[in-house]
């Protein structure tokens, strides 16, 4: 499963404009709201929910916020970037500066662990993280992206 086959290059942000949690899964899921069939504000509300459970802050700089709709029809990724970095309530109480969302079909518990497998191998990878961190814009996001699932 590559991050890239279902990661768009038009939802990728490379500098995040928002200063807290919320303000970052708004500007995420505004690009991944318009032709997906389901509102920016539900997709909002649910990972807000799963936020309360535990955060998706996983440390050392990463997020990975995450959640199911019940009327989503694939799985939706977008990715972001905060030089600045953003209190995510990490477990290692550090600002999160990249940040991968997915969003999940109800249904669909394989595809979903599976992804979210692969994201957090991914950035375990310290070049993968500090070639995400260095990349100029978001078309050298996306092609580090690609580079690090041709690897996989």
């Amino acid at each position: 499963m590559k991050i890239s086959d279902t990661l768009k290059e038009g939802a990728i942000i490379a500098e995040l404009k928002a200063t807290d949690k919320k303000a970052v899964l708004e500007e995420l899921t505004g690009t991944l709201a318009e032709g997906s069939g389901v509102n920016q504000e539900e997709m909002v509300r649910v990972l807000l929910e799963r936020e309360r459970l535990g955060s998706t802050g996983i440390g050392g700089g990463i997020a990975i916020p995450h959640g199911k709709l019940r009327l989503l029809q694939s799985l939706l990724i977008a990715f972001g970037r905060s030089r600045k970095g953003v209190d995510f309530d990490a477990m290692d109480g550090k600002p999160a500066h990249l940040f991968f969302l997915l969003l999940a079909p109800e249904d669909s518990t394989g595809a979903h662990l599976k992804m979210l497998a692969r994201i957090s191998r991914s950035l375990k990878n310290s070049v993968f993280r500090e070639c995400l961190m260095n990349a100029a814009d978001g078309r050298e996001l996306y092609m580090a992206i690609q580079r690090e699932d041709e690897d996989f």
